[in-house]
């Protein structure tokens, strides 16, 4: 018998961050969730900290705001890089994107 991953829900702090080496720079992130992501100068997605700038730094995350959790997960799912990482802050456990189980 398999386990399915049960979804995280709204009350699960969540965090999110890019890998800018796989962003293929197609910006549906930023089309989904533009409170979270933004394209830089340079073509590749970052995250956005709470006081909306550009987290540039690698590996970089930022709390996913409960609103927005929708929107964060569909860029997670749509991203044609597979480069955006949703995990659970208390344990970082990956639950949506390339290394969810």
């Amino acid at each position: 018998m398999t386990v399915q991953q049960q979804a995280p829900d709204a009350s699960e702090a969540l965090e999110v961050w890019i890998d800018q080496d796989l962003c293929t720079g197609d910006g549906i992130c930023a089309q989904y969730a533009p409170e979270v992501f933004e394209l830089d100068i340079d073509g590749l997605a970052y995250v956005k900290g709470p006081g909306d700038e550009l987290l540039q730094d690698r590996g970089a995350t930022t709390p996913v705001p409960v609103p927005l959790l929708t929107d964060v997960v569909d860029s997670a799912k749509e991203c044609p890089g597979d480069c955006i990482h949703v995990r659970r802050i208390s344990d970082k456990v990956e639950v949506y994107g390339p290394d969810a189980e």
